[in-house]
């Protein structure tokens, strides 16, 4: 949730921060703004909508200066408005500040700058923030934040600017992601590694508590406190292509269509040379550690918790070994049993989802060992747990998660095949088919995402509907979920996933002949209790569209479409079938006119409760 990118350095900033912002837009925004320094003065524009806006204002405007800062925010404290967008000003515009999270105790703090004659022009709770830096400051902007910051509670990533230290960008992080980008003739501080790509692949990630004072040749990073710190330089193995739509008409589309390579990248050098089980290099755990483990505990949101119910099936299959799947939210405050013998699993995409990070730091502080899952290296999750498996899906742009999902769903299979081998419950024969048809699964996702004429003809034909229904059962219920979730994101339909044996309970009375259900029915354990299913939908004249295995003609007599997808192991089959339901979505969304790569109200990364 919203963007940062700050430039000191020799070039004229405007052009790279509105870059940079433009690189940021996937994380969702409502506003966007700019400020620049030039000589004695801050020279800015804000203003509310998107970044076209924020161009066509500045397209004429004076913003000439070689240190800026600029910002895209969504909506918390205030409505989305010009004076509630960021940049925030001191009084005089002396010092301005852009920040991502939320000061929890702003009301209090905004109660006591009044009493020294503060005045607030906008509602938010970053202005606060912005003012008590300035009544802290005296000559010294890196010891103003350092004061100020001491008094705020809540989560931030910021980086301001003072008239009076021309050449200076200060920044700092508190549970919200912040980097330096390290270039030649200048530095960048962003909260995301695709707005420095352009300009350098080589990156400093700052740590919760972490102040830097970067300049256009250096940057000094040190704590709260005041104690400096050495931060290595790391270097990114994306680059600008691989941020970009490369020819297609949305970066949703160009993810969908990367999964095949995506699923390849992350399980490449994982399976040993006998081809008999799975490995992590560096994985942090040791193999002891690993067979003291009781229990798991997977912590995650969204689409990642999606991914947890697919891994639970597979570990508690393969390993024996239980497996409780918590939303993040839900977890942290919840009362947790957990203990030394628990391993806490973290999955996120971006690996600064504030409410998986807050749930996997609980389960640390009761004694659990922490693995992430996660897709950015560096991220806050992976640097504060024991053990991390990346998923090496590359930059995902697009708010609604492709191909970050399928990716975890292959790190878990993985890390379920490893488990059930170390603990002795997954013998070598099985586990060297499961990870034969693991390796097959990039072949097979190329046969689906090339075939998706069927799926566009769905998509013309319901786009109008207004509610539909996903079903599946065991691996697949999480997909009906997922299924479910990505055309609600995208599209604005309403649609509920649902386990197919609960359909009695309740949903089946919604069932008629203007609704629509997606029924998951490949062949496995559960295929004829899917058919059953089906059958009690068209009793009541609903209509069906059908994933099935291909060759599947059992189901061609019952359902009114049928897409398909090549078949293999049960346990990898929701890395398939989710692909056509991503693509329903997209193609439902896309007809219908809407924000496919922003849908409203949403952010990539979220960052605040």
């Amino acid at each position: 949730m919203c963007g940062i990118i700050g430039y000191v350095g020799e070039g004229q900033a405007t052009p790279i921060l509105m870059d940079g912002l433009s690189r940021l837009e996937y994380r969702g925004y409502d506003s966007a703004g700019v400020a620049v320094l030039e000589g004695k003065r801050i020279k800015w524009e804000k203003t509310a909508g998107k970044l076209h806006e924020l161009a066509r204002i500045i397209k004429n405007a004076d913003l000439s200066g070689t240190t800026g800062l600029g910002h895209t925010r969504w909506a918390t404290h205030g409505v989305p408005s010009r004076e509630n967008a960021h940049p925030h000003f001191t009084l005089r515009r002396r010092i301005a500040l852009v920040h991502n999270g939320i000061i929890e105790n702003h009301e209090e703090l905004r109660r006591k700058l009044r009493k020294r004659n503060v005045k607030f022009v906008s509602q938010t709770d970053t202005e606060v923030l912005c003012h008590l830096i300035g009544v802290n400051y005296d000559g010294c902007l890196l010891a103003a934040v350092r004061s100020a910051l001491k008094r705020v509670k809540g989560s931030y990533a910021i980086a301001c600017i003072s008239v009076d230290e021309p050449g200076i960008i200060v920044a700092a992080r508190m549970n919200n992601p912040l980097i330096i980008g390290v270039a030649s003739g200048g530095n960048l501080v962003a909260s995301d590694i695709p707005a420095v790509l352009p300009y350098t692949r080589r990156v400093m990630f700052l740590d919760d508590g972490d102040v830097a004072e970067v300049r256009g040749d250096g940057v000094d990073i040190s704590t709260l406190g005041g104690k400096p710190r050495n931060v290595a330089v790391r270097n990114v193995q994306w680059d600008v292509s691989t941020a970009e739509k490369g020819g297609y008409p949305h970066f949703m589309l160009k993810e969908i269509h990367e999964q095949p390579r995506a699923i390849a990248a992350t399980i490449a050098g994982r399976i040993n040379k006998s081809a008999d089980d799975a490995v992590f290099a560096d994985f942090g755990l040791s193999d002891a550690q690993l067979k003291k483990i009781e229990r798991l505990s997977i912590i995650s949101c969204g689409t990642s918790w999606h991914a947890g119910l697919v891994g639970k099936t597979a570990i508690e299959e393969l390993a024996r070994i239980p497996v409780d799947v918590n939303i993040g939210s839900e977890f942290r405050y919840a009362d947790p049993i957990l203990n030394e013998r628990t391993l806490a699993v973290g999955i996120s995409q971006s690996g600064e989802t504030i409410d998986t990070l807050m749930g996997l730091r609980r389960a640390k502080e009761s004694g659990a060992k922490a693995l992430a899952i996660c897709n950015v290296l560096g991220s806050s999750i992976p640097r504060m747990s024991d053990a991390v498996i990346y998923t090496h899906a590359g930059p995902e742009i697009g708010v609604a998660s492709t191909k970050a999902y399928t990716t975890q769903l292959a790190a878990l299979g993985l890390l379920a095949i490893r488990l059930g081998r170390l603990r002795g419950a997954l013998k070598r024969g099985r586990a060297a088919e499961l990870l034969a048809a693991l390796r097959q699964i990039p072949r097979k996702l190329r046969k689906v995402t090339a075939n998706d004429k069927l799926v566009k003809h769905c998509a013309e034909r319901y786009k109008y509907v207004y509610d539909f229904l996903y079903i599946g059962r065991r691996y697949n219920y999480p997909t009906a979920l997922e299924g479910a979730l990505k055309l609600k994101e995208l599209s604005y339909i309403h649609g509920e996933g649902y386990s197919a044996g609960e359909m009695k309970h309740g949903p089946i009375a919604l069932v008629e002949d203007t609704f629509p259900t997606v029924a998951i029915a490949v062949k496995g354990r559960v295929y004829e209790k899917m058919l059953s299913n089906i059958q009690e939908i068209k009793a009541r004249k609903g209509i069906v569209i059908a994933l099935a295995t291909s060759g599947d003609r059992k189901i061609r007599k019952l359902a009114d479409f049928v897409i398909t997808t090549p078949e293999t192991e049960e346990m990898f089959s929701p890395i398939l079938t989710v692909v056509p339901l991503q693509l329903l979505a997209y193609h439902i969304a896309a007809n219908r006119g809407c924000d496919v790569d922003q849908p409203r109200n949403l952010a990539k990364s979220v960052t605040v409760e």
